[in-house]
């Protein structure tokens, strides 16, 4: 019997590390061996030209003494924070009135919402750029109007941080409801019912049922726009200009043009370092509250 139940054992082990071994083998091929190269380009051990410095502290000394990358990173960070907060806040109506008021059409409402971002990404910030530009559409409207002379188009129109913010929003908010909608859609409507019974109104009943119960969906649709945004650089070079540069921008350079692959190293592995702290930040705040609620 003893043997038998280590045969069991056994075979249930072996076949439990074969289920493992194809996703482990991808994480480690296309994530952890990745990272690891950059992390032996950031201290010198491997270099893009033969001949160049061996191992070298300077790409980490370099980021730590300057104020320009930090700065660069915090930035990126706040504007990041504004276009999940943002894309969160015009994401959850959608979601609601989809999940709650649409009936049987919410699933045909929600292929409608995401079938234009089937199209490329580069397309969609580009039509953005000929709204949005000195001669766009709504440029050429404001001229049309006569609100101002043709010629002196609207400051901070195109160019700009809030421009990088605008297009950013447009772009996540679709991924943004999908979470929110689920979490709705999944949420037992028999609490609604047994809130309404107790005497709770609608408003009550949203604030003290619905928001808590549908928080992780919020949770996930924030992280799903905040942590792409974070290292942004095709939005920032098309729409940006000089104010909307970003960190992923800083990044780029150095891998591109500037063919400083140790700086550029440094600077992921700190936009990864940081990322890594707020996702942590976040789920850990995900489950005091879910604690909290509990206990509630």
């Amino acid at each position: 019997m003893g043997r038998d139940q280590g045969r069991l054992a056994r075979r249930r082990a072996a076949g439990t590390a074969g289920l493992l071994a194809v996703p482990v083998s991808w994480l480690t091929v296309l994530f952890l061996a990745p990272v690891a190269m950059v992390a032996l380009y950031s201290v010198g051990v491997l270099t893009l030209f033969p001949g160049d410095e061996g191992l070298s502290l300077d790409g980490w000394r370099g980021f730590f003494e300057s104020s320009l990358y930090p700065s660069l990173l915090w930035k990126s960070v706040r504007i990041a924070l504004v276009v999940a907060v943002a894309c969160v806040i015009v994401a959850y109506p959608i979601a609601y009135a989809l999940a709650m008021l649409a009936g049987r059409r919410k699933y045909i409402l929600l292929l409608l919402i995401i079938v234009p971002f089937w199209t490329s990404f580069l397309l969609r910030v580009l039509a953005w750029k000929v709204i949005l530009g000195e001669n766009g559409v709504v440029n050429s409207f404001v001229f049309w109007l006569g609100l101002r002379e043709d010629g002196n188009p609207i400051p901070q129109l195109i160019y700009s941080q809030t421009t990088v913010v605008l297009v950013l929003i447009y772009v996540w908010v679709p991924f943004v409801v999908l979470p929110i909608f689920v979490s709705l859609v999944s949420l037992d409507r028999g609490l609604l019912e047994a809130a309404a019974d107790l005497g709770a109104s609608r408003r009550q009943a949203f604030l003290r049922v619905t928001l808590p119960l549908t928080l992780p969906g919020v949770m996930a649709g924030f992280a799903f726009a905040f942590i792409p945004t974070i290292g942004e650089f095709v939005t920032p070079a098309l729409v940006g200009g000089p104010d909307g540069f970003m960190y992923g921008n800083a990044i780029a350079n150095q891998f591109g043009p500037s063919f400083d692959w140790k700086t550029g190293s440094v600077l992921s592995l700190m936009l990864f370092a940081a990322v890594a702290v707020l996702a942590l930040a976040f789920s850990r705040f995900l489950q005091l509250r879910n604690v909290a609620m509990d206990e509630g």
